[in-house]
């Protein structure tokens, strides 16, 4: 028998999955509907007819093709720069003791209070005098710029729960430092680096305010779609909005082995 304090937990946690999985399910469904069953009223729960026509109505829209491509390298370099760039400073966070360590922690949340609107313009400007606006890869470093103090802190807090004698070991063992880093550290590390790949990812896939404002052609899909969400139909709504969805699930789903040794990493 389970405590009622174990049954209050199961279900506030089904109450809490229902919340997320519901309106996943729905949209999915109305996306893989016809034109009749998604402007039907009331809807039904499951689709009365299975069918492609709102997606491909979705995908025959021109420049969603473009937009998804965007999307896909703005995520992608922004994964990649948040982890090369966090995981260093992370690793030299916890492994070395520095005059204004803590200050540098705080400067680093910090970058997080200043609202993006108030540097829109200037960044704006910017982009334009280095020839970075309106391509993918000004809008990563922006994106990078969201997700790095996360990466930062997530990876420093990775590497103090990992100790530093399995590293010590490895250098009596005739590792050099890059060595025992890559052998030893790295493979432990994995779920916290995997928890900062997908953090990277979906901050850069959802964000629209730096998507739009830095782009005018290249843009990813959630600016192509806000510009086109007063005068679009229903199935194109609901196909844009599977298609915000499901990247980012497939990408946790692809490295979710990696976060269930997360907890267990993180506490040795």
């Amino acid at each position: 028998m389970f405590s009622l304090n174990t049954r209050a937990i199961y279900v506030l946690a089904s109450l809490l999955a229902l919340w997320v999985i519901v309106p996943i399910f729905l949209i999915a469904t109305l996306a893989f509907s016809d034109r009749s069953s998604v402007f039907a009223w009331p809807k039904g729960i499951f689709p009365q007819h299975f069918s492609l026509q709102t997606i491909g109505f979705f995908f025959g829209v021109e420049g969603v093709g473009r937009a998804i491509r965007n999307s896909l390298v703005v995520a992608s370099l922004t994964l990649l720069f948040s982890v090369l760039l966090g995981a260093p400073a992370g690793y030299a966070l916890a492994r070395y003791r520095f005059a204004g360590a803590d200050v540098y922690r705080v400067l680093i949340l910090m970058t997080r209070a200043f609202p993006l609107a108030i540097l829109a313009i200037p960044l704006a400007v910017q982009f334009i005098h280095l020839g970075l606006y309106d391509t993918p890869l000004g809008v990563a470093l922006v994106h990078t710029a969201l997700a790095l103090p996360f990466a930062v802190l997530v990876t420093s807090s990775l590497f103090l729960g990992i100790p530093k004698e399995l590293e010590e070991v490895a250098w009596t063992l005739g590792c050099n430092r890059v060595q025992a880093f890559v052998k030893v550290v790295l493979p432990l590390a994995l779920p916290g680096l995997a928890a900062t790949a997908i953090f990277a990812f979906v901050i850069s896939w959802n964000e629209v305010f730096a998507a739009t404002l830095l782009t005018l052609r290249e843009r990813t899909l959630p600016a192509f779609l806000l510009g086109a969400l007063n005068d679009s139909p229903l199935p194109f709504r609901f196909a844009g909005g599977f298609l915000l969805i499901v990247p980012a699930l497939i990408f946790i789903f692809s490295v979710r082995r990696y976060l269930f040794t997360l907890w267990g990493i993180a506490n040795r």
